[in-house]
């Protein structure tokens, strides 16, 4: 009776499949970008092709800790790109990724 239980787990586990900390990753992905201040970022970064942060909090009227953590974000999940120049750091939007998430979000929708 043991053995019989032990095989049905390992049968029930290998036809689940759940892997937690992607759908974790794959959510905290999902969130950077569904949060209407870093909309709001990324398409202040857009129209202007390159941004500091500065530029960025002075523009949207946010204190400098605000906008730096909601870019913090959004560099992680990799919908900003940096490039540093000097002391001043730009940021640009990483179209390619941000293509990539809308066709995996399409492809889920279907």
């Amino acid at each position: 009776m043991t053995n019989e239980l032990s095989e049905l787990t390992v049968a029930t586990t290998s036809e689940l499949r759940i892997d937690v900390i992607q759908l974790k990753k794959a959510a905290l992905i999902l969130r950077a970008v569904n949060h209407k201040l870093r909309q709001q970022i990324m398409k202040l970064i857009h129209q202007s092709d390159k941004m500091t942060v500065t530029e960025i909090y002075v523009k949207l009227r946010l204190e400098q800790s605000v906008a730096s953590q909601h870019l913090a974000i959004l560099r992680k999940a990799g919908f900003v790109n940096t490039v540093r120049d000097g002391k001043f750091i730009y940021y640009s939007v990483n179209q390619a990724r941000l293509d990539q998430v809308h066709g995996i979000v399409h492809d889920l929708l279907k």
